[in-house]
């Protein structure tokens, strides 16, 4: 395992694409820090870099430098609903890319309950970038096959199965309480 773990971090600093299973669907996902997979997964789905995209880690403190300092009962509120499937919009840090933001100053991210989402977040030490295997438009990967399918050598897929959910996680901004997406 610390093998596969070193091997997979390398190719992420690289650059490198991952699918992997999460709640409701597979996901894309790439090395938050690294502006070229960034863009390249942006050009994969042909999102509009204006979007913003959101992260996920195993522990908020994966999560932490690319979050602004946030009140204690804050932080407080949206631990409570993690791990789990709700994603907080919240200040993003000056330390943020601007292609995680799409520009905004605030970024969504999630502590998951996915176990190989969650895994494969603790095994590489880092948040992941997490937005759903698909062309934009198109319907989610629900399946390792799928992600092949879609995106051939371009992405490694990770085997997994993606949780019971039907929907993507609910998003809430944090500022306001307002649920965006339930």
């Amino acid at each position: 395992m610390r093998g596969e773990a070193a091997e997979l971090r390398a190719y992420l600093t690289r650059g490198g694409l991952i699918a992997y299973p999460t709640e409701s669907c597979y996901g894309l996902g790439c090395d938050p820090r690294n502006k070229r997979a960034l863009k390249r997964l942006i050009a994969l789905k042909g999102r509009d870099a204006g979007k913003g995209l959101l992260l996920i880690a195993d522990h908020f403190r994966r999560l932490r430098r690319f979050v602004a300092a946030l009140p204690p009962a804050d932080l407080a509120r949206m631990k409570r609903s993690w791990p789990g499937p709700v994603t907080w919009v919240v200040p993003a840090s000056t330390a943020c890319p601007p292609l995680l933001t799409g520009g905004r100053s605030t970024i969504a991210v999630r502590v998951t309950a996915h176990p190989v989402a969650a895994r494969l977040c603790r095994m590489l030490g880092m948040a992941l970038v997490s937005t759903s295997a698909n062309k934009s438009g198109q319907k989610p990967a629900r399946t390792a096959a799928q992600c092949r399918r879609a995106f051939g050598a371009r992405v490694r897929v990770i085997e997994g199965r993606i949780g019971a959910r039907k929907r993507p996680s609910t998003l809430i901004d944090l500022a306001s309480g307002t649920v965006l997406r339930p």
